[in-house]
């Protein structure tokens, strides 16, 4: 059957939003979709549930149209589809056409490392004179530009977007959707070093985004960066006008001295743009130097310096997290603070609806300022969105928001002029069972609210980075193939990480198995709204009732679990839903499994009981981690699947076989057959030691400073006076210990921790609920973060130290460690 596309090129829509991800659909009728062929994902297989969902506008690529899909598109009369080589070029001509129709400042900024900070920095510190148009988080890639820029509209006065590439030729695509007439310039760094043939190419290829840019700021203290816009972007950009910043000695426009002092920073200007001194409460490098391209910039943009600094005053961190958190009243708590505007909100409801641990959800929501609408037109849309996402409980908190209440129509509604007045009148104890999104801008101190929602608990806390864990996912997934099925294991409390919350993450994206031990734990995902088959490695007999009621499945792994399983399925009425199991091979693990002695007598079962359905058949490398035990590895494999192969002939039907295990997928990834099961890799331990820079820490366990005392040299440290005080030295007690899982092996100088970075020796033994370092060495107060394992102390090199593995360590921290899962 031949195939005309509804529509051809160019692409015309009156769509208001833009979809590249099938699960973030809001308004399906005001859609288009770009559907995007991926390393790992295919945006073309979801285009049939979308069309069910209401979406009518959609952009396929020529190559990537299944014959089938052909088929079903040809017959939508009332679909727009355009059929082009490439979703995301389209998309970004497709941005570029709408961003030309608008005559209004845009800044572009790019770097190595600083480019978000800045962007919010600015967005802060030039509203509310300007309606601001800008990047949402950290939204800069190939697909995130034109989404952010998508947004721009007849309201605003000034765009600031950011702009990130990770290879050659990628910002060629992107300039022409920003558009920028003022460059930002922030630094050079070793990220993304690998996709550039030298430093410098990687800065010719970041200049191209200000090609044709009016003026470019940046710190000429960069060298590499001075040299090459000398060299390269003003001989393209002939009416350039640069405004450098940099030290006394780099010979910079402007002159910049920091003096850094106890409670605060001085920051002295001389140059083009006049002599002016500042203060500010940052007095870290890198907060100095995003400061400084915001102070350069509004000075030179015509901001008076009394101006300036009064808005620096004013000038908040920022926290470009998403946190998901343990909340009182059995609720969870979505923590988005930093920020509130249409997008980012949707942003925020969408990740709301990827959490399935409560079906009840609330919106804590302020007034969104600045945003060029009038309040009826905004929370008209805000309303609408709310409604979108099946939102139960709205509370609502500032004057423009509460003028417009009769817009709102929810189960539970309420409204406060200010965030004081909802902490003093609101029952908390009527918000139960629910997960509930805080949203709020920054002026309405919706931190406060936070502090009163969330779960108390003493100062160590183990956060969870699930951007890192779809990273290892999508990393193991890329090694498996994709037509390898992932069993995610989440047994133990997802190895310590909170096994609902993991769970919920891996279901939304599309893991196809989970593996728990016990039946226990099964019960909890399904009680949290977890529908994934779920396979129990260890099923006792007195919870058969639990396998049934909660549709899990079980490992079946000797002759009197199988015997007991019969036993129990005979007596249950004719149409009782029996769940299909899962057949354990010992091939040399010898710890649970049908030896090869059993598979007669097991595949006499299987004949004799053909209500018993298997769902797969697997066993279990023993060295899969270790070369030395390669042979062994590869009988292994020759057993099983001989052993598989009988009891699959027996059956008469195909089953899932899998052998591999996180250390496998890596080393034997010809055996991965039809599903792989992932355990310790997912949570950033590559267990073979081979490419653990392929992946990034799930977990960073992080405690703070209680106390420091300066002692004297000869004094102790700690019961039994072990801790032998041999200079001068500041010793700090952190609020951790083993009773927390901070093994007392640690203690005595085995464990370092990072301070300030600085690495800092424990001191004395570690106690039940705190320990002692020596942070003499670092620039450590009472209060202070310190960082226990993560990306600066390795749990492996942890592990090592005390003669165990990273498993131990993760699945031994404690109960009373507050869990915070986080998305950048």
């Amino acid at each position: 059957m031949s195939f005309t596309p509804t529509i051809s090129q160019p692409i015309s829509t009156t769509a208001a939003y833009i979809l590249t991800d099938s699960r973030q659909v809001s308004f399906p009728e005001q859609s288009i979709f770009f559907a995007i062929k991926g390393e790992r994902h295919d945006g073309h297989r979801f285009v049939p549930e979308l069309y069910e969902t209401g979406v009518r506008e959609f952009v396929l690529e020529d190559a990537h149209l299944a014959e089938k899909l052909r088929e079903t598109i040809a017959s939508w009369a009332d679909a727009k589809i355009w059929i082009v080589p490439s979703s995301i070029r389209a998309l970004q001509k497709l941005v570029s056409e709408k961003r030309g129709k608008f005559d209004i400042p845009v800044i572009g900024i790019a770097g190595s490392n600083g480019k978000t900070i800045v962007k919010e920095w600015l967005v802060q510190l030039l509203s509310p004179e300007h309606r601001i148009v800008a990047s949402p988080k950290s939204y800069n890639s190939q697909i995130g530009v034109p989404l952010s820029v998508w947004n721009i509209s007849n309201e605003h006065t000034l765009g600031i977007f950011e702009s990130g590439i990770s290879q050659a030729h990628e910002m060629e695509y992107l300039q022409p959707v920003m558009q920028p007439t003022i460059g930002i310039f922030t630094n050079i760094g070793s990220a993304h070093d690998n996709g550039f043939r030298s430093r410098k190419q990687k800065i010719t290829e970041k200049l191209r985004l200000f090609t044709k840019v009016k003026k470019l700021i940046y710190r000429k203290d960069y060298t590499d960066i001075d040299e090459e816009i000398r060299l390269i972007l003003k001989p393209v950009n002939a009416f350039l006008k640069t405004v450098s910043w940099g030290s006394k000695r780099s010979g910079a426009d402007v002159q910049v001295t920091f003096e850094v002092q106890s409670d605060k920073t001085l920051i002295q200007l001389n140059g083009t743009l006049g002599t002016h001194n500042f203060e500010t409460a940052f007095r870290d490098e890198a907060s100095l130097e995003n400061l400084t391209h915001c102070i350069v910039f509004m000075l030179d943009f015509g901001i008076t310096a009394e101006a300036v600094q009064q808005k620096i005053r004013q000038l908040r961190p920022v926290s470009m997290r998403l946190e998901l958190k343990e909340g009182i009243n059995h609720n969870y708590v979505i923590d988005d603070t930093y920020n509130n505007d249409i997008q980012g909100l949707a942003m925020a409801l969408n990740f709301l609806g990827q959490q399935e641990q409560r079906q009840k959800k609330a919106v804590i929501i302020s007034d969104l300022l600045q945003t060029g609408q009038t309040p009826t037109e905004l929370y008209r849309s805000v309303a609408s969105l709310l409604k979108e996402k099946n939102i139960h409980q709205l509370i609502a908190i500032g004057p423009q928001i509460s003028g417009q209440a009769a817009l709102f129509d929810f189960p539970s509604q309420s409204f406060y002029n200010t965030t004081e007045a909802f902490l003093e009148d609101f029952p908390f104890g009527s918000l139960t069972d629910s997960l509930i999104l805080v949203k709020g801008a920054r002026s309405f101190s919706f931190e406060k609210i936070v502090q009163r929602l969330q779960q108390k608990a003493h100062g160590t806390v183990l956060e969870i980075n699930l951007d890192a864990l779809v990273h290892n996912l999508n990393y193991y997934r890329s090694k498996a193939g994709k037509e390898t099925k992932v069993m995610a294991m989440v047994k133990a409390f997802a190895y310590g990480s909170g096994s609902a919350e993991v769970a919920s993450l891996l279901q939304y994206h599309r893991v196809d198995y989970l593996g728990v031990a016990y039946a226990d734990e099964g019960v909890v995902l399904r009680q949290n709204g977890i529908s994934l088959p779920i396979m129990v490695m260890s099923p006792a007999t007195p919870t058969f009732d639990l396998l049934l009621q909660h549709r899990l499945e079980p490992e079946i792994y000797s002759r009197r679990v199988l015997t007991d399983w019969i036993t129990y399925i005979e007596k249950l009425p004719a149409d009782s839903y029996i769940p299909p199991i899962h057949l354990k091979l010992d091939t040399g693990m010898h710890r649970l499994g049908f030896v090869a002695d059993d598979l007669n007598w097991l595949a006499d079962q299987l004949r004799a009981h053909t209500e018993i359905k298997v769902a797969s058949i697997f066993s279990h490398l023993v060295g899969a981690d270790e070369g030395v035990h390669n042979e062994f590895s590869k009988q292994q494999y020759a057993q099983f699947i001989e052993g598989a192969s009988r009891l699959e002939g027996t059956l008469g039907y195909k089953v899932l076989k899998h052998i591999l295990n996180s250390a496998g997928i890596v080393r034997f990834p010809e055996y991965k057959l039809d599903m792989v099961r992932l355990g310790i890799g997912l949570y950033g331990v590559e267990a073979t030691g081979q490419e653990q820079s392929a992946l990034q820490p799930g977990g960073t366990l992080k405690t703070v400073i209680s106390q420091i005392k300066y002692l004297t040299t000869g004094e102790t440290v700690g019961y039994s006076r072990r801790g032998q005080i041999k200079h001068d030295s500041a010793i700090a007690t952190l609020a951790i210990g083993y009773a927390d899982g901070y093994d007392r092996r640690f203690g005595n100088g085995i464990g370092q921790v990072w301070v300030n970075g600085t690495l800092c020796p424990t001191i004395g033994n570690v106690c039940m609920d705190m320990t002692m370092v020596d942070v003499s060495e670092a620039n450590a107060e009472e209060g202070d973060e310190v960082i226990v394992f993560g990306k600066q102390v390795p749990i492996s090199d942890l592990a090592r130290k005390i003669n165990t593995i990273p498993y131990e360590i993760l699945t031994g921290i404690g109960d009373r460690v507050k869990r915070v899962f986080f998305k950048e």
